[in-house]
């Protein structure tokens, strides 16, 4: 082994989720993925939104059940597990995560994509179920969104290797609960709200009431010390001073920590490290963006030389590729 490819949140850009892997010098073999002397590890995210949610799907499960691959839970994932899981008697409400029409909207291309392919999509959020939230492997640690470690150890006491139940599923559902902080928190980051009658208008076409705040930041003052998307925080919000309560609620991920990789974020331009130990991963794939790997060879310090990526072209459609896997 000489060390782990990993890469952001791919969205249903599966056509060059595989073009990403044989630049990085993975070839199909038996319908699996294979590097001789690497493996992948995905940060989440395969669904939504994109033109080849089945293919991307398809290829990361075969790798990671092949021993080819790990991979996390991003917060897209949860939201499929909770909203095709009914909910309990008593919650007051038919679903885990009520489908409401912003919630219908997040994850219609995946269920268009499946509908003709029931039992694939049954498979496809069981095997969902197994992927844990968080990894250490050699020297590097992955979580999608955000890492906090007194909540990751929480989730270690009951789930020694990081893979949740349908219990903690329903249980996360209910703001405030344990399930609730340690679920939002790794699959979601920290978000902090804005004033009241400030939206974000975001480039995805969601209004947003607050906004992404990122966890490295060793003395932070101001909201713009701390906020981590490509939408600019309106007005001069950027100077606004932390309140204690917000400043509270941050986590921190300092310079001592070892690497870590995460994805969510939706960055955009040319992949950059926003610390000397953190890499963000997600670069906007699904909008024309980059689908972004970063080669991991065991350093401690992060190089941004070892990005890896490829335009997804505007032209990929839902139409067959030469790499395309087999499904039936």
């Amino acid at each position: 082994m000489e060390g782990y490819d990993l890469i952001g949140d791919v969205h249903g850009c599966g056509a060059t989720l595989a073009a990403l892997l044989e630049k990085l010098g993975y070839h199909q073999r038996g319908g699996v993925y294979r590097h001789p002397r690497r493996r992948v590890i995905f940060l989440g995210d395969l669904i939504d939104r994109g033109p080849r949610i089945r293919l991307a799907v398809t290829i990361a499960r075969r790798m990671v059940e092949e021993g080819e691959a790990f991979i996390v839970m991003g917060n897209h994932e949860v939201n499929a597990l909770a909203y095709c899981h009914r909910a309990p008697t008593g919650l007051g409400r038919e679903w885990l995560r009520e489908h409401t029409p912003r919630h219908n909207r997040i994850i219609q291309e995946t269920l268009e994509q499946f509908r003709d392919h029931p039992q694939e999509w049954e498979e496809a959020l069981a095997w969902f179920l197994e992927i844990p939230l968080c990894l250490e492997r050699d020297g590097l640690r992955v979580v999608h969104a955000c890492w906090d470690q007194p909540l990751i150890d929480a989730l270690r006491r009951d789930f020694p290797d990081g893979r949740i139940d349908e219990e903690f599923l329903a249980e996360s559902v209910t703001p405030g609960t344990r399930a609730f902080r340690i679920l939002d928190r790794l699959t979601r980051g920290i978000h902090i709200p804005l004033p009241e009658g400030v939206e974000i208008h975001s480039g995805d076409g969601f209004t947003r009431r607050s906004f992404r705040a990122h966890f490295w930041a060793r003395e932070p003052q101001t909201w713009g010390d701390v906020v981590f998307q490509p939408d600019n925080l309106p007005g001069d919000l950027e100077r606004r001073p932390l309140s204690p309560e917000e400043r509270a609620r941050l986590s921190h991920y300092g310079p001592e920590e070892p690497p870590l990789f995460i994805g969510h974020y939706w960055c955009e331009g040319i992949p950059a490290l926003p610390a000397a130990n953190v890499a963000c991963l997600d670069y906007s794939a699904v909008k024309f963006g980059r689908l972004v790997a970063y080669r991991w060879s065991g350093e401690r310090r992060l190089d941004a030389n070892h990005f890896v990526w490829i335009r997804v072209p505007r032209e990929e459609q839902a139409r067959p590729q030469p790499w395309e896997i087999d499904f039936d």
